[in-house]
């Protein structure tokens, strides 16, 4: 009679066993899970500050170069420069906080489209200059599909600023005319410019209103809109006169900085990813949850621009 053996290269996994190798399994599944998880947060987050760069640097660059480039003169009654904040600020179910309609002069150096020397330049080389952040489709006049919050540059040509603009003493109702050409598609700077700050940096010399103390060279920054800090207005006007603006707040007055010379210019822009434009128009947000969400899916970006025409 044959008697069966079983020996210990054939016998199987135990209960305990095979619970030690699952759970060995479940930890090294989760950590990859984990990590993978944090790698594409990592190359999202990467990616949507990659674009978000590319659009802060499309806007401040254009603007850096015209600003530049600005044209004013003294000794006459013409307006040279105007930054008005908007009376309503672009947006959906989240307005910006902030932007300005800017009008100027300046050489910039693409007028005539770019073809400078050639038959279809006319020898002028002053140009007028606008810019204004809307919300809505990028890529047509009327949609709102797709809408964004779209910078456009309109810049007219040194024979239409000449006959149209120059020599005025209101660009801003002088501009109107061109005004409705600021949202054509061709025009488009930037998308996702959630809103843009315009400091202006004016020296001021202020002149004590006894004769004991000499006068002074102040460095003011001004602010067109909201900021947190420092002297600001609704409306800085530059014209032969000088500077015309109310501000509030800082150490110098709006009479004080009529004769003031403007010395730079700091442009800085919030720049939400995509991500965060698709969201805003998905849900509504209480105040703690945007300011939360502006956290996460905003960029921060800024600039400043020497300026020696003044």
């Amino acid at each position: 009679m044959k008697t069966q053996t079983t020996s210990a290269a054939k016998r199987g996994f135990t209960l305990m066993e095979l619970m030690v190798a699952m759970a060995i399994t479940t930890i090294i599944v989760t950590v990859l899970v984990s990590i993978t998880s944090i790698a594409l947060e990592t190359w999202n987050r990467s990616r949507a500050e990659l674009r978000a760069a590319r659009q802060a640097k499309s806007m401040i660059d254009v603007m850096a170069f015209d600003f530049q480039g600005m044209v004013a003169r003294r000794g006459n009654t013409n307006e040279w420069l105007s930054a008005i904040v908007e009376s309503q600020l672009p947006g959906g179910k989240i307005a910006s906080t902030n932007a300005s309609k800017l009008i100027f002069f300046t050489a910039a150096t693409d007028r005539y489209d770019g073809r400078i020397g050639t038959a279809d330049d006319k020898g002028g080389d002053v140009s007028c200059v606008g810019y204004q952040l809307d919300y809505r489709d990028p890529m047509s006049v009327s949609g709102n599909e797709f809408q964004t919050f779209v910078l456009n540059r309109l810049l007219v040509n040194p024979d239409s600023t000449f006959r149209d603009l120059l020599g005025k003493p209101d660009l801003t109702t002088a501009f109107s005319t061109y005004s409705t050409q600021l949202s054509d598609p061709k025009n488009f700077v930037c998308e996702n410019v959630y809103q843009f700050t315009v400091t202006f940096k004016v020296e001021v010399t202020t002149v004590p209103a006894t004769g004991t103390t000499p006068a002074t060279i102040v460095n003011v920054p001004v602010t067109i809109g909201k900021t947190s800090s420092g002297q600001t207005t609704n409306k800085f006007k530059v014209n032969g006169k000088g500077i015309e603006a109310e501000i509030s707040g800082g150490e110098v007055t709006t009479e004080q900085l009529v004769s003031g010379r403007i010395t730079g210019v700091e442009i800085s822009a919030t720049v939400i990813s995509d991500f965060g434009i698709d969201q805003m128009k998905r849900r509504p947000f209480t105040p703690t949850q945007q300011a939360e969400f502006m956290a996460k899916n905003s960029f921060q970006y800024s600039k400043l621009v020497q300026i020696s025409s003044m």
